[in-house]
């Protein structure tokens, strides 16, 4: 369903992705995992065509969104959820508002389905009346799951997921793996998540890419990374503090 071929992006003369390579098949859940600022988010911002690549490829579908004019682009959007690491949601907003912004904001969809589209969605989290609420009377996990909600609104095709359980304690990080493992089987989409949690990846991947200095160097199944006897992916999936990775890195680039 996506294809990442060669691709390539600097910036201030840094060289964050580097002829990088990724396939996702459609219906799978691949995780990809990597080192603070190592590229992981601007690898998610040019699938969803928010950074130009200086050089490369990415298709979803088959079609090279990179070559994609403004109105084409946001035609595919259409088609993406995702969750924000922090929820992203509308503090000025009800619960309602934002889980239906999308649809409202770029539809023509009759009020009574909105309500009825929205209410749904956050069944399908576990939520229920509490479209008229504001994001500041929510918990965490809660505002996490409205997210979830706003980003199946759209029916997609596609789900992207930052960073999905940060900021929550372990018992709700495992309540969020467990959406997430939910609701791929329920609508059956695609989805990417890029995470450090390695028992959040462990449980959510039908695959696992790393990317580590710009290229992915590693893609395989949740076990197969386990047992992995590359050393880099070794030390990383482990949260080893000596091997190949700090090795080569200082300790002004580790703080």
């Amino acid at each position: 369903m996506i294809e990442i071929i060669n691709l390539c992006k600097t910036f201030n003369g840094k060289k964050v992705l580097d002829n990088l390579n990724l396939t996702i098949n459609k219906g799978e859940t691949t995780v990809i995992i990597g080192r603070s600022g190592g590229g992981k988010s601007v690898l998610m911002k040019h699938i969803v065509g928010l950074l130009t690549p200086d050089s490369g490829q990415v298709l979803i579908n088959g079609e090279d969104i990179t070559r994609m004019n403004e109105k084409e682009l946001r035609a595919v959007r259409m088609k993406i959820g995702m969750l924000f690491q922090g929820a992203a949601l509308f503090d000025s907003m009800s619960v309602g508002e934002n889980v239906a912004f999308a649809l409202t904001e770029h539809t023509s969809t009759p009020r009574a389905v909105v309500d009825e589209r929205v209410k749904k969605c956050l069944a399908h989290v576990g939520l229920t009346n509490i479209e008229r609420l504001k994001p500041a009377e929510l918990s965490g996990g809660m505002r996490k799951r409205v997210g979830l909600a706003r980003a199946i609104c759209m029916q997609p095709e596609i789900i992207l997921y930052d960073e999905p359980t940060t900021g929550v304690d372990p018992i709700m990080g495992d309540a969020v793996n467990e959406l997430i493992i939910e609701l791929h089987d329920k609508l059956k989409v695609t989805s990417i998540a890029v995470t450090h949690d390695m028992v959040s990846a462990y449980k959510i991947a039908s695959k696992i890419a790393m990317l580590y200095e710009g290229k992915i160097i590693m893609v395989g199944t949740p076990e197969e990374i386990q047992n992995t006897k590359n050393p880099i992916v070794k030390q990383f999936v482990t949260g080893a503090a000596t091997g190949p990775i700090t090795d080569t890195t200082s300790l002004k680039d580790m703080f």
